[in-house]
């Protein structure tokens, strides 16, 4: 069943009605009707300041307000229909509201355009979707926070271009991604401080022939500023920019995470066992337990550069003030919004329930001299200069592969004939599982250190 053809709000111009292929393309009803809430929000607003400058009476306004709310309702409820002819969420509502109280809905649009109207209603958007990903992302840390705690004990290989190189602790290397984490929150915090600048009460571009109150809208929408240049108000989406920036370099995080998620639950590593409830079987390899939600969260990084490359190119090019390319911007927006949130969600899930092999770990740790660089300091220690210290570890390294000796349990006569200096202690020095105490700088992988991070980062969550 096809829409009728209707009179379009700013139809008076036009001696002919729009083509199938100019509506088709026009359209964005079917993804920022998601906005209808701060749309509605931004109206009511907007209607207040005009009762206030006398442009309204107090009936009008209170007509306007009760019909807003009403078509809220029946969006809230799935019973409101959106028609594509209308284009967009804004005309949809202004259109049925008109339709329901008459003039008065009419008089809404006085002192603002689409070009105000849109550009408010986006950052409002931002706004109240940043609130809900910074829940996720705080009960995201709580989850690496507490795995770390509850592991505090457990010694893992650490690595450099994935060769074991130093022990280091299970809590330590989570607490990586906590403060990978902590930025994360700062990037999405300054991102929706961006959006705290109200452009509404700007018009399509030069202002607008009505006295106004934007200090009132301000305070309406709880705004923390007012956007001061009238073109830069409907022209600007660096606020939008930022919030895709921010998501971005959390894909990037998250991918990261995800990556030794898979790798360590291979059968190769068994560091790690994920769920049940976040890996799937093979249609023909009854064995299999693929850890599928990891996969696809590492996937979704790509949508979420690919999002940001596409506002920044929709906007590069865009002379002064709104152009209607700019319609493009909130489907990588939302799409961005919305894989943010269900990533999280799946991060939460895994790391939740996910088993730790501690004893695979401790095995870890003695593979590929992982002590070597403890072995180099203890002779620094000694005297020995370090690039001669350095040079001697590896002597005895190359020993270790060509005699094809176990470099943990070397005798102190063989060690002796690399340096006289090396004497019992030596034993307690090649230790993997004490080396990780030796570490005594801040930020360092001993348990002072990580107990510390631990306290630091809890206070910096609340």
């Amino acid at each position: 069943m096809t829409e009728k053809k209707e009179k379009k709000l700013w139809g008076g111009r036009f001696d002919r009605g729009s083509s199938d292929i100019t509506e088709r393309i026009s359209k964005s009803v079917h993804f920022d009707s998601r906005m209808y809430r701060q749309d509605i929000r931004g109206s009511i607003a907007h209607a207040r300041m005009l009762e206030k400058m006398g442009i309204l009476s107090s009936g009008e306004l209170n007509d306007i307000i009760k019909g807003l709310e009403k078509i809220r309702g029946e969006i809230d409820e799935g019973e409101f229909e959106f028609l594509s002819s209308r284009e967009d969420i804004h005309m949809n509502i202004e259109a049925a509201l008109t339709e329901r109280i008459g003039d008065a809905g009419k008089r809404l649009h006085t002192g603002r355009s689409r070009n105000d109207q849109v550009a408010v209603d986006i950052r409002m958007y931002i706004i109240d979707q940043a609130s809900e990903i910074d829940t996720l992302l705080v009960r995201f840390l709580n989850e690496v926070v507490v795995l770390a705690e509850k592991n505090i004990d457990v010694i893992m290989p650490g690595y450099t271009h994935m060769q074991v190189a130093q022990p280091v602790r299970f809590s330590h290397h989570m607490l990586a991604y906590a403060w990978q984490l902590l930025r994360d929150r700062k990037r999405l915090a300054a991102a929706v401080e961006a959006c705290s600048s109200l452009p509404l009460g700007s018009g399509a571009l030069s202002g607008v022939n009505y006295m106004n109150d934007r200090e009132f809208l301000k305070n309406e929408l709880k705004f923390n500023d007012i956007v001061m240049n009238s073109m830069d108000a409907v022209s600007d989406r660096d606020f939008a920019l930022d919030f895709l920036y921010f998501a971005a370099v959390l894909g990037t995080h998250l991918s990261r995470f995800c990556e030794e998620l898979v790798l360590w639950s291979t059968a190769e590593f068994n560091f790690i066992r994920l769920a049940d409830t976040v890996t799937t079987g093979s249609s023909i390899m009854p064995q299999k337990r693929n850890p599928d939600v990891a996969e696809l969260i590492r996937g979704k990084s790509g949508r979420l550069y690919g999002n940001l490359v596409a506002l920044l190119t929709i906007l590069k090019g865009l002379p002064m003030t709104y152009n209607r390319d700019m319609q493009e911007d909130k489907e990588p927006l939302f799409d961005s919004i919305d894989t943010v949130k269900l990533s999280l969600e799946g991060m939460i899930e895994m790391i939740s329930s996910m088993e730790i092999n501690r004893e695979r770990m401790k095995e870890g740790v003695y593979r590929n001299f992982s002590t070597a660089t403890d072995l180099a300091d203890y002779l620094v220690k000694k005297g020995v200069p370090f690039r001669e210290s350095h040079e001697i570890s590896g002597k005895i390294v190359r020993y270790c592969e060509t005699e094809k000796r176990d470099f943990f349990n070397l005798s102190h006569d063989e060690l002796r004939v690399f340096s006289p200096l090396i004497d019992e202690e030596i034993k307690e020095i090649l230790d993997p599982e004490k080396a990780t105490e030796r570490k005594l700088s801040m930020g360092s992988t001993s348990t002072d250190s990580v107990s510390k991070q631990i306290d630091i980062i809890k206070k910096m969550i609340l």
